[in-house]
Order: structure tokens, then C-alpha cells, then sequence
């Protein structure tokens, strides 16, 4: 099997977009801006949605679901959410479709158009907000802690598959708190989950800050966020959770009667993360040969794949291989045995590397004269031969060994790229040389942070929760700064 991938150092975007579509993840659809995720990349997807619905649980989260379309009127409540969203929405304003008077041509029929037009859910704040005005009369019904695992519709204009697509599918969670002080504390939790998230199975290290009023989501009053680092020196922003104080619940008249029965208003949160996700895992860790994949989200961890030349060889190979896929499978590792007689051993070889598969086992007649098995591993390429009695604590003990390699490299990639400056021509060479996130001191104001855009290209990815309040002289005005942010170019 050839790959014919395009280096990484050659074309970044390229590589990437090559291999999406190559290792089988996700290809473009016959609908503009739009992608059908492929059953590998799907089966990766619902590992993360597994782990992340599980975390959402355990923080005492329930799921629901809400209509996909919302009253056009519901958008006018909430202004500055409105305004965020217009450019991207998608208006349905008929119901019907009849045959043209040529008998061939289907059109719109003009006598079926909506009373009310309806958007196609950009987020679901409005329409979430409207139902919780029934759900919400007392303190006793609060807090309200609501997930939705869903598609959403925002028309972009310039596409790429996972990172940015016309629709894409996401989990959004709404919450309505009696207090602020709960409010702000669910939208800090949401982060952290999200971190330890990307950190622990998707082996992605993450800056956790809040956005600039710029660059908050339509509506809020704070936005948390964790930002990665892509191999190319380019952000990305990983998932976001927001505080939005009681925006929503005021414009959709949301009260409760506190204990002293006096009525009140609801404080609210709503966080998300979107497969996106999978376009951040693709750029983190993987190479020019195809995949690499975090053994916590591989759909298959371990693939076993005999090598024999006859039917005798065959059956004792399968023999020995079906006894440890038993094994290992006990153990909730997923193990694929590969027996296709359609392929060889060497496509094969090359297949599971594409996908990123952690460990590769080869075994043929000699494995099995000297009760050995080969044993390969994706993210260093190399091998090992392994004794039988061994190997299924070996294999354990690796896939624990890759997923913190895996981390550990990304690691040291994104803290050695993290430059601070003082000055704007260092900020300008280290952006266009060396990439990364930049820290460096701003004046706090939002013409600044649009001037370095315009000029640069490169955005306030956060202001760090860690940051250390120093005096220092804005790289772009030398006005006064009481602290340093994190710039990026970004996804």
C-alpha cells in the first residue's frame, strides 16, 4: 500500500489534508462545505465521546436534546448573540417543494412559505433558554445541569475537513445556577474537565485562560478556554466554556423564587467541544508516514498480522494469535487479528501505520518455533522481539508507555515554543521563524489587539489563568500593560 503523502515540512495543510481523507477518516460530500466522517474516523470520535459523556456524568450532567430549528424571533431577544452569529446562519422559509409546470424540474412551492422563518441551530442558547422558562420556577429546581450531544449549522465560507465545516457534530451544555458564584464555578469546572480531557486521552498539553472581550463568545460575560499548540506552530482552540452571566435568562424572562420567595433571575453557563477535536489530535501528534494516534482513542490498539506461506502455517499462526487476542481483550484492549488473504503482510504493515494503529504484532511459523512475537510501535517506529510468557504484560506496560510519550513530545514541542517578546519587530520574527504562542505585555485595549491583527494575523489565543501581574510596556503602543498574553496565528 503507497502513501504518497506530502511531507509535512513541504506543505503542512496539505499533509493534513491528505491524510484525513487517506488514512479513511473523512472525505468531502457532494454538499458544499460539508463531510461524511468515515467509519474509522467516527469510531474515534465516539471513543471521545464516550470518555467526555462518561466526565459530564460524573459532574452530575443528564443529557437531553432540542429541536434543530429555532424561531427566527427567538434570535432578536439577545442582541450581542445575535450580531455573533447573523453571517453564519442558515434560514429554512418553506416547507414544501412541488414539480415545475414542465413536469421534470422540482421547485420551491411558493404557497408553502413559513409564517416565521426558522434558523438552523448555529448553538442552541436561544431555544435551550425559551424551554428552561417551563422548567424553572423554583430554587429547589435549580441547579439545572443539561447536556446535548448534536449537529450544528454555521456557513462557512472557507472549509476544512474537521477544522472548520459548514456542519459539524458537537456536545453543548447549558446550566442554570441560583448564584453567580455557582455559575462562574460550573464554567471553571467545564474547563478543567475539558483539560484534563485533552490531556489525558488525547495526550494534547493545553493553556488554560480566558478570551479578550474580542474574541468571548456572542453573549458572554467571560469565556474560558484551552488552547494546544500544532505542529506547524499554530493554535488551536480546543474547547471553550462560558459564563454568561444572566444575558440569556433576562431575555428569556428565566426566575425562580429564592427561599425568601422573592424572584430572581438565573445565572447561566453553556460550554462546548466540537470534532474539531479530531482535527487537533491529527496535527498534534502525527508524522509523515500516516497517523499517530493516542492508545486511550485508537479504535484498534493492537493488530495482529500473520505471516505464513501454506495452510498448515496458517492455522497454527491464527491458533497462537487467536489465544492472545483472548488474552488481551480481557483486559479491554482492543486487539484486531488481520487473517485477510487478499492482502500481504507488508500492505498491511503499511495499512495500520497510515491509521496510526500503537502496536503492530508480527507472527509466522519462526515466532512461533521460538515462542517469540514481533512487536512493533507507532510512534517510534521501532521493534522488539517479545517471549511469549511476556508478552501480554509487555503490551500493557507499552500502551501506557506510548500514550505518555506521546504527550511528553508534545510537551516539550509546545514549550519550546512559547517566546516571549518585548518588542514588536522581535514579536514579527518570531511569528514569521519560529511560530508558536508569543507572550508578550499588551495595553488592554481592544484597538490594539485589532491593529496587531490586522498587521500580523496573529490574535490574543488567551490571557493565562497562571499569568503573573507585571508592569510592563505594550509591544505594539508602549502604553502601560499589568501583565503578558499569549499570541498565535490559529486555526
Amino acid at each position: 500500500m503507497s502513501k504518497n503523502l506530502t511531507k509535512r515540512s513541504e506543505d503542512y495543510s496539505k499533509w493534513y489534508n491528505e491524510l484525513v481523507v487517506k488514512a479513511d477518516l473523512a472525505e468531502n460530500s457532494g454538499v458544499r462545505g460539508c463531510m461524511v466522517i468515515k467509519p474509522y474516523g467516527y469510531a474515534i470520535w465516539e471513543k471521545m465521546q464516550a470518555e467526555l459523556d462518561r466526565m459530564f456524568k460524573e459532574t452530575g450532567h443528564q443529557n437531553a436534546y432540542f429541536p434543530l430549528f429555532i424561531p427566527k424571533s427567538y434570535f432578536s431577544k439577545e442582541a450581542s448573540h445575535v450580531d455573533g452569529f447573523a453571517k453564519e446562519c442558515a434560514v429554512v422559509t418553506h416547507y414544501r417543494l412541488r414539480t415545475a409546470a414542465d413536469g421534470k424540474t422540482i421547485e420551491v412551492d411558493p404557497d408553502a412559505k413559513l409564517e416565521e422563518e426558522l434558523i438552523v441551530r448555529p448553538t442552541s442558547e436561544t431555544i435551550i433558554w425559551d424551554t428552561y422558562k417551563g422548567w424553572i420556577q423554583s430554587y429547589r429546581d435549580l441547579p439545572l445541569l443539561i447536556n446535548q450531544w448534536a449537529n450544528v449549522v454555521r456557513w462557512e465560507m472557507r472549509t476544512r475537513l474537521f477544522l472548520r465545516t459548514a456542519e459539524f457534530l458537537w456536545q453543548e451544555g447549558h446550566t442554570a445556577h441560583a448564584t453567580e458564584k455557582e455559575a462562574v464555578a460550573e464554567a471553571e469546572q467545564m474547563m478543567n474537565v475539558y483539560a484534563d480531557f485533552a490531556e489525558n486521552f488525547m495526550a494534547i498539553p493545553v493553556i488554560k485562560g480566558v478570551k479578550t472581550a474580542n474574541e468571548r463568545f456572542a453573549g458572554a460575560i467571560e469565556t474560558y478556554c484551552i488552547e494546544a499548540l500544532m505542529q506547524d506552530g499554530k493554535a488551536l482552540q480546543a474547547g471553550t466554556s462560558h459564563f454568561l452571566g444572566q444575558n440569556f435568562a433576562k431575555a428569556f424572562d428565566v426566575k425562580f423564587a429564592n427561599k425568601e420567595g422573592k424572584q430572581e433571575h438565573v445565572w447561566a453557563t453553556s460550554w462546548g467541544v466540537s470534532t474539531r477535536l479530531m482535527g487537533a489530535l491529527v496535527m498534534t501528534h502525527s508524522d509523515d508516514n500516516g497517523l499517530v494516534l493516542p492508545p486511550n482513542l485508537a479504535p484498534i490498539q493492537v493488530v495482529i498480522v500473520p505471516i505464513y506461506r501454506n495452510d498448515e502455517q496458517f492455522d497454527a499462526v491464527s491458533d497462537a494469535a487467536n489465544e492472545l487476542m483472548a488474552k488481551l481483550r480481557k483486559l479491554n484492549i482492543s486487539v484486531k487479528y488481520d487473517n485477510r488473504d487478499t492482502h500481504k503482510p507488508g500492505f498491511k504493515f503499511n495499512e495500520y501505520e497510515l491509521k496510526g494503529v500503537p502496536v503492530r504484532i508480527g507472527l509466522g511459523p519462526k515466532d512461533l518455533e521460538n515462542g517469540t512475537f514481533e512487536v512493533a510501535r507507532r510512534d517510534t517506529l521501532t521493534k522488539e522481539i517479545v517471549s511469549n510468557t511476556d508478552i501480554v504484560t509487555y503490551i500493557q506496560d507499552l500502551l501506557e508507555e506510548i500514550q505518555t510519550n506521546l504527550y511528553a513530545k508534545a510537551q516539550t514541542y509546545r514549550d519550546s515554543h512559547i517566546t516571549e517578546v518585548n518588542s514588536f519587530d522581535e514579536f514579527k520574527e518570531v511569528l514569521e521563524n519560529k511560530g508558536g504562542f508569543i507572550s508578550a505585555h499588551w495595553d488592554g485595549t481592544p484597538e490594539t489587539e485589532d491593529k496587531i491583527k490586522d498587521l500580523t494575523k496573529a490574535t490574543i489565543r488567551c490571557i493565562t489563568l497562571d499569568r503573573k501581574e507585571e508592569a510592563g510596556a505594550c509591544v505594539l503602543t508602549g502604553n502601560p500593560s499589568v501583565g503578558r498574553v499569549l499570541f498565535a496565528k490559529a486555526y
